[in-house]
This record gives C-alpha cells, sequence and structure tokens, in this order.
C-alpha cells in the first residue's frame, strides 16, 4: 500500500517520542537492532533519510536534534513497520545502487546482490575481452546490462528475459540511467529468438537456487523476490546453465569472454558442464571467499 493510501489508516501506533531525528533513529534501533543488528539498521536510517529527505550521511550524523514534518515522520513510521515485516529496504525506498547505477526495483524483478556487482565490476576489469557487442541473459531490473552499457559506451548492449514486468523495469531502468539496450523477451530455455551474430561478452545472473534451500533463505528473500528469477528444482539444477552454453556455442565470438553467477554449492559441476560443451571455464570467488562466478572462453583460446 502506497503513502497516500496509508495515510488514511489509524496511525494512533505510531511510537515516535517526537519527530527529532535523535528519536527517530533511537526507535528504530530499539525496534530493528534483536533483529538485523545495529550496524544494518543504521544503514537503513541512512538509505531512508537520503531517499525521503535528500539528506547525505554527513547531514543525518550532524543533524540529530533536527525536527521532520509530520508527513515525513508518517513515512518512517511506515518504513519501520515494513523493515519490522521484512520488507526489503529496497522496496521501501524503490531502488537500490549498482554499480554507479541508479536502479528501480520492485516484487517483479531480483534485487540486485553485492555479488553480482562484484561480479560486473571483475567483468569491467577485464575490458579488453569485450569486443563489437554485449549479450545479457535473464537480465531481470536490466542491472547487469545497464552497468556494461555505461561502461562501454560504444558497444552494443542486447538483454533478454522471459519476464513481460521484468523487462518493462529494465526498460524504464535503461532510460532512467541513460543507456541504450536493446531488451528481447524470450525464454532461455528454448533457446530464445530475436537476436543473431556473434557477442564479444555473453553474461548471465540465471535462477539457480535449488528448491530444497528455501528453508534456508531470509524471510525478505523468500517473501518479496520473484521465485521465477531464483529457483531452479532438485532434479534439473544446471538447465539454464545448459541452455546458456548452448546458446554461447552458437552465439559466442572465438575470442570472446562468457560469464555467468553461480550456486556456490555447485560451482564444479557448473564448470564440468561447460567445459564438457567445449570451454575453458575458471571459478572465481566473492568478496566472502564463496564460488560465485564463472568465466569461460573456447578452449580454442589460451587463458
Amino acid at each position: 500500500m502506497g503513502l497516500i493510501g496509508r495515510m488514511g489508516m489509524n496511525t494512533r501506533n505510531i511510537r515516535f517520542r517526537s519527530n527529532r531525528v535523535r528519536d527517530i533513529a533511537s526507535l528504530f534501533h530499539e525496534e530493528l537492532d534483536g533483529m538485523y543488528g545495529s550496524g544494518e539498521v543504521g544503514v537503513f536510517l541512512g538509505m531512508l533519510f537520503e531517499a525521503f529527505l535528500g539528506w547525505d550521511k554527513v547531514r543525518l550524523l550532524t543533524s540529530k536534534e533536527q525536527t521532520i514534518d509530520q508527513s515525513d515522520l508518517l513515512r518512517f513510521h511506515w518504513a519501520l513497520e515494513d523493515l519490522k515485516q521484512s520488507r526489503p529496504i529496497q522496496h521501501i525506498i524503490g531502488y537500490t545502487d549498482f554499480c554507479g547505477c541508479r536502479i528501480a526495483v520492485s516484487p517483479d524483478v531480483l534485487i540486485p546482490r553485492p555479488e553480482t556487482e562484484e561480479m560486473v565490476e571483475w567483468i569491467v576489469g577485464s575490458g579488453q575481452w569485450v569486443v563489437g557487442s554485449i549479450l545479457d541473459l535473464c537480465t531481470g531490473s536490466g542491472c547487469i546490462a545497464i552497468a556494461l552499457k555505461k561502461a562501454f559506451p560504444q558497444t552494443e548492449v542486447t538483454a533478454v528475459d522471459v519476464s513481460s514486468k521484468a523487462l518493462e523495469m529494465a526498460r524504464q531502468n535503461a532510460k532512467n540511467n541513460g543507456a541504450e539496450v536493446h531488451f528481447v523477451e524470450g525464454d532461455v530455455l528454448d533457446g530464445v529468438n530475436g537476436f543473431n551474430g556473434s557477442y564479444g561478452l555473453i553474461v548471465s545472473n540465471p535462477p539457480y537456487v535449488l528448491d530444497s534451500e528455501r528453508a534456508q533463505m531470509q524471510p525478505n528473500v523468500l517473501d518479496y523476490d520473484p521465485a521465477l528469477a531464483l529457483f531452479v528444482p532438485d532434479d534439473a539444477p544446471l538447465r539454464f546453465y545448459k541452455a546458456i552454453a548452448a546458446i554461447a556455442k552458437e552465439h559466442l565470438a572465438a575470442d570472446g569472454l562468457l560469464v555467468v553467477e553461480i550456486n556456490e554449492a555447485l560451482a564444479d559441476e557448473t564448470a564440468a558442464l561447460f567445459r564438457a560443451c567445449g570451454f575453458s571455464p575458471t571459478i572465481h570467488d566473492d568478496f566472502r571467499g564463496k564460488h560465485r562466478w564463472i568465466a569461460a572462453t573456447f578452449h580454442t583460446h589460451i587463458q
């Protein structure tokens, strides 16, 4: 429910002691530290003050005694209530920052993760591989395609997703970030139509979480991220990678690079699949030391 609709509701349960910044922050910590930890709550507060009031971190730190008006206080109230229900902070403010781009998010798309951002930064740092054009499979919010287009503005970027709602958001994100990306609606599992030729880089963050891993996931992911973008059946955990390998064999340039985000528990199996399909894969770890993406070239190319 949006703020306007909520303003007509009974708001007597607002518990802020005052509309002073110090008291707002204090209540957030009292209510949420046990759930998220003090550091994470501090991050939430910074994001909310930036989104709602346009304050940066310095102003927030130096304005503890300042007061805000009642309409803004109400927004903080509903944000607090939403966080208590495990609603992602990115859904509350409506966006996340990814590789210097502001990416709008909703329950129709997967919220971009730091691990994916790290993978994209690695690609940008390996920019000598990017020749001619880029293909992003399972694009979701469009974050990968947009970030790569911003990094390589002279490169043609095509992005594919099966969800029309995700593509609608991805197109808006591309427009908002001034990135010209060609979006195609199609199912990677069916091979996808609508693009041809060869690509210097093919990249993907496909669904890779096993159905059996649902029980290990936090409510802010399980209840709010689209299942379509997350889960694969236990009896076919690598089906997207098999389809991506087939597409790459047909469309990756001879000296091109294939990069895919992976399930850390299936890193060896995923690498073996690409190796069997004629690629030379290398597993890369993320900042947590977990196997997170594979970069692969054709066997004929020496890494």
